[in-house]
């Protein structure tokens, strides 16, 4: 794949490009269930056990960008075309203009701007492309990653639901967040709309 030209490619950002999921993704995603702290801050609990069969048979389900009960889940690649982790799309309401996003970069590939990058193309689409006004999103308290996360994209912490999710033992309050087409806009610059190649 690195011989391909990504120049122009809509989906491709600075470190990363968004893909859809397919069934040979697999043995990444069960390689990812075994970081169980990270997976418990990112599902609110712990998982039940799985197999790589049975991941494969979901990730069938959601093969090429499907959507499934309102979620879009897409693969991350770094630029080398290694799965670096995923996003989705979820809680998509088209009467208020409103989706939330979900992002997991798995351990070996944190930390190198690749969640922030593939948010990034994912608002791009949902407020460039689907006209959505306005992205919703949470995470629980002492999410450090997520919480910086959040700011760095220019979202606005709109308030706190006290504790909301009980984990590893204890409650945890739930921190919303939000960010509108406008704010995005403004945090790209002049990329905001960019012109048409003449």
């Amino acid at each position: 794949m690195s011989d391909l030209d990504y120049t122009n490619y809509f989906w491709a950002g600075e470190r990363v490009r968004l893909r859809g999921l397919t069934e040979a993704d697999a043995k990444t995603a069960f390689a990812n269930l075994l970081d169980s702290p990270g997976r418990r801050v990112l599902q609110l609990g712990i998982e039940l056990p799985t197999s790589v069969e049975a991941l494969r048979a979901e990730l069938g389900k959601r093969a090429n960008c499907k959507d499934v009960d309102g979620v879009i889940i897409f693969a991350i690649e770094d630029h080398a075309g290694t799965c670096v982790g995923g996003v989705s799309l979820h809680s998509p309401s088209l009467k208020n203009g409103t989706f939330g996003f979900g992002v997991n970069i798995h351990p070996p590939h944190r930390k190198k701007g690749y969640a922030a990058d593939a948010v990034r193309i994912l608002l791009r689409y949902c407020f460039h492309e689907r006209r959505f006004q306005k992205c919703n999103s949470a995470c629980t308290e002492g999410n450090e990653a997520s919480i910086a996360l959040h700011r760095k994209l220019g979202f606005v912490e709109e308030g706190r639901r006290r504790r909301q999710y009980f984990l590893d033992g204890r409650f945890y309050d739930d921190l919303l967040f939000g960010l509108t087409r406008e704010e995005f806009d403004a945090s790209i610059g002049e990329n905001a709309h960019p012109q048409d190649p003449e």
